[in-house]
């Protein structure tokens, strides 16, 4: 291995014992070969951390946390311990196309003014079904640079943890993941990392993104969560429209999460914060509809993607 690879692989762990041999392997049957791969087991009680010392070798080694420290703090003690230029993340239940890296290689090449280094994704749902976004800022399928990440993110996520490669410089100029956020700690990062840093996209997909697994954040209770601080961004806002509808969308996701665990004051306190010109009609609506009505809608989607229909307000195209 060189002393300094190209991408230094960051792969989280915590209970993944059904998927981490899984991820390990799409990462190791990578056709772009120059990286390492550092697995940090965050103090997980499964098999996990066993079923990943089958894999150590000369590019890969473990670092365990000796307590649980959460998804932030992991990422980050992978970002300190790395040697390679780009950090690629990829969470333990999620895969990569053999080809993920080379794409991602080749956008550098193709924009090397780009400091942030994205796919598209893939979403796997429990009955394996799969659904790929199609964002309408994005026409076609080529390679381009992003003018505007806010613009473009105020809808389905253009790209997802699991598919974005960021320069170290980056987390050195801009900061790293904040541990004290326990939810959403990637928002957080896009915002400070995209208001400084170009962005090369690809709207090709080379990952899969699983939607179900065990331990998954999204998949816990919200309302004790630690959300992002959105308010300390609004100075940059006010030289930035697109930014600003980007805070208030991501406010309008967390009241309708609020509303859904009957947390009506956290939702309220949100919504004071938002300006109704952010949002769309759709979302207007949504935003002040009762909690009943929110937690009906969210059983009604959950309960038809166990039958394989996949009804969201984002347009979709079949993979």
């Amino acid at each position: 291995m060189n002393q300094m690879p190209f991408f230094s692989v960051i792969i989280p762990v915590y209970n993944k014992e059904k998927f981490i041999e899984k991820t390990l392997q799409s990462v190791l049957n990578q056709t772009f070969s120059d990286f390492e791969v550092i697995v940090i087991d965050d103090f997980s009680s499964d098999k996990s951390l066993n079923l990943a010392e089958k894999f150590v070798s000369e590019n890969l080694r473990i670092i365990q946390h000796k307590e649980n420290k959460g998804l932030s703090a992991t990422r980050n003690t992978g970002i300190v311990n790395s040697n390679g230029v780009v950090m690629a993340f990829l969470d333990a239940d999620d895969t990569w196309e053999v080809g993920y890296l080379e794409k991602i290689h080749s956008l550098h090449i193709k924009f090397p003014e780009a400091k942030l280094l994205a796919t598209n994704y893939t979403d796997v749902f429990a009955n394996n079904s799969t659904m790929t976004p199609k964002n309408f800022f994005i026409q076609n399928e080529d390679d381009i640079l992003i003018d505007n990440f806010f613009e473009v993110s105020c809808s389905k996520p253009i790209y997802f943890p699991g598919s974005l490669c960021v320069f170290k410089s980056v987390f050195e100029n801009v900061g790293f993941y904040d541990e004290e956020i326990t939810f959403a700690e990637d928002i957080d990062f896009n915002i400070r990392a995209n208001n400084k840093f170009k962005l090369a996209y690809s709207p090709k997909s080379f990952v899969k993104y699983v939607q179900f697994s065990e331990n998954q954040i999204t998949n816990s209770s919200f309302k004790n969560k630690k959300i992002p601080n959105l308010n300390k961004y609004e100075n940059y806002a006010r030289n930035n429209s697109s930014l600003k509808k980007y805070l208030d969308f991501n406010r309008y996701i967390f009241v309708k999460m609020y509303k859904q665990e009957n947390c009506l004051e956290k939702a309220n306190e949100l919504i004071k914060e938002i300006n109704p010109n952010s949002l769309n009609f759709k979302q207007k609506i949504l935003l002040h509809s009762p909690s009943f009505f929110l937690i009906y809608l969210k059983k009604i989607k959950h309960f038809l993607i166990q039958k394989g229909i996949i009804i969201s307000s984002y347009y979709y195209k079949s993979r």
